[in-house]
């Protein structure tokens, strides 16, 4: 069986710092890989090592990217152990960002939302996944 393959979501930013402070400190991301002037870019890569994900956002200088659309668009992270649970949304909070309720109630009944500087909701759900 081959190996599962690695996943990279990808996203510009008007604000690198503002969504590493939310990405690194509030949710507990390590910086993989960062970069300058790329052919006009600058960005980084956030995650776990050796995790089979991570998250790079990037900026053009000039350009401007806004919000995101809607607030239903989520990064979902389960996390079944309430311990670890409790703790990834103190570290949130205690990073300077309170939660927000969610746009659909589901994720609010056993979880809590968290929107990041562009607009784009993150939520913590103390469940695992079950399908």
């Amino acid at each position: 069986m081959a190996p599962a393959p690695h996943l990279r979501v990808a996203r510009p930013t008007d604000n690198l710092e503002a969504l590493l402070r939310f990405y690194e400190q509030g949710l507990g991301l390590t910086v993989l890989y960062r970069f300058e002037d790329h052919d006009g870019f600058d960005g980084v890569m956030l995650g776990q090592p050796n995790a089979p994900y991570h998250f790079e956002f990037t900026m053009k200088r000039g350009h401007a990217v806004g919000r995101a659309p809607t607030a239903d668009n989520l990064l979902v992270f389960y996390l079944p152990d309430i311990e670890r649970w409790q703790a990834s949304v103190q570290r949130l909070k205690d990073a300077g960002f309170d939660p927000v309720p969610s746009f659909n109630p589901y994720w609010d009944r056993a979880g809590v939302t968290f929107e990041d500087p562009d607009g784009y909701r993150i939520v913590l759900q103390n469940a695992a996944w079950a399908r």
